[in-house]
């Protein structure tokens, strides 16, 4: 076995590791939050938010908090738990995937002021999907 393999983890190595459960848990709060009141509240009061929700079906915000809910809990819970924790970078594309949408249907939309949060939440989730390609949590 090589002396790497033996060698305990660098100091740049915990510190990425540490900033990338930053990120996740952003991101997995945000998303939560976010998911959860377009899941529940009632559509007029995220209209008074969110100018969209009271324009598209109620069944469109709904699957959409849905959605939110399930990046969410996907870029956290599996490397939380180590069960399964490649689905963190699984989940982390559909995060990404979710922000481009996101930030095209805003722009579509002409509501640039809605833009900035999505870009933050897209630069953690891509941080995520690089980080943790490169410095994946290992099963149990």
């Amino acid at each position: 076995m090589s002396s790497l393999a033996n060698a305990a983890p660098s100091r740049s190595s915990k510190l990425l590791n540490a900033v990338l459960w930053v990120a996740q848990t952003l991101v997995f709060v945000g998303f939560v939050i976010i998911g959860w009141m377009k899941l529940f509240k009632p559509i007029p009061e995220l209209a008074a938010m969110w100018a969209w929700t009271g324009q598209l079906p109620a069944a469109v915000v709904r699957g959409l908090g849905i959605i939110d809910i399930a990046g969410g809990v996907g870029i956290f819970l599996p490397a939380l738990t180590r069960i399964k924790p490649g689905l963190t970078v699984l989940a982390a594309i559909g995060c990404v995937a979710l922000q481009i949408c996101a930030m095209t249907f805003h722009i579509s939309r002409g509501e640039i002021a809605a833009i900035p949060v999505n870009v933050i939440f897209l630069a953690l989730s891509v941080f995520t999907l690089w980080g943790r390609r490169v410095q994946p949590v290992r099963p149990r």
